[in-house]
């Protein structure tokens, strides 16, 4: 369930990763990035860094040293201004240009006053910003340990979520027995994600009803 870099060693386009990763919530090293950046070093490539606040390790110090390079981030995630969509990208000067000249063709989502207002204002409270990432980190390592203490597997994330599976019940199954206790998480069923779930890190009471839907269910095994 991880992404290897040695998989990328092959003619390209592009390529596009996003780190941490969606839906595992795998993220990795810079290490890596940097490694997968010398071995295509005359193609774009695309890091999008949409849940690196919550424990990733960003590819932005990279730039300096690799023209190719593109970092994606948004603030509809760890600023928690998803109505906003507000979104940007860094890379080098003739990147930045060339994508500008692309956009500015077709563009449909530009940034409105509110939009703009939002986004200034949270970029000005980094004390919050901060705090509220912490905050998460710590209800997704408390709720892992709470789930793993059940029985599941939970890969390890570095993002606002968790992958995880039961050993003996289908994610399908699961998902739709969650459901019936009001928990909602959601379930990919394809072949190499169809055993797990994506859930979400939500307030404690959130955590609280999860952990207390799954101790129900597998109580009826």
């Amino acid at each position: 369930m991880r992404v290897r870099v040695e998989d990328y060693r092959r003619e390209a386009g592009s390529i596009v990763i996003a780190n941490p990763n969606a839906p595992t919530g795998i993220a990795l090293p810079r290490a890596e990035i940097a490694q997968l950046l010398e071995d295509h070093p005359d193609i774009p490539v695309l890091i999008d860094e949409a849940y690196v606040d919550f424990g990733g390790e960003s590819a932005v110090p990279l730039i300096a040293h690799h023209p190719n390079l593109l970092v994606v981030q948004t603030m509809s995630k760890s600023r928690a201004l998803a109505g906003l969509r507000v979104g940007y990208a860094l890379g080098d000067t003739g990147l930045i240009e060339a994508l500008r000249r692309v956009k500015d063709s077709f563009n449909s989502y530009p940034l409105g006053r509110v939009a703009e207002a939002g986004a200034t204002a949270s970029l000005r409270d980094e004390a919050y910003f901060r705090e509220s990432c912490a905050r998460v980190v710590a209800a997704r390592e408390a709720m892992t340990r709470e789930l793993v203490r059940l029985g599941l597997v939970v890969l390890p994330s570095s993002a606002n979520f968790v992958f995880a599976r039961h050993p003996a019940r289908g994610g399908s199954e699961f998902a739709a027995a969650l459901r019936e206790h009001a928990v909602l998480v959601r379930h990919s069923n394809k072949p190499r994600t169809a055993p797990y779930l994506r859930i979400t890190v939500g307030t404690e009471d959130d955590t609280r009803r999860l952990i207390a839907a799954t101790v129900d269910i597998l109580g009826d095994e």
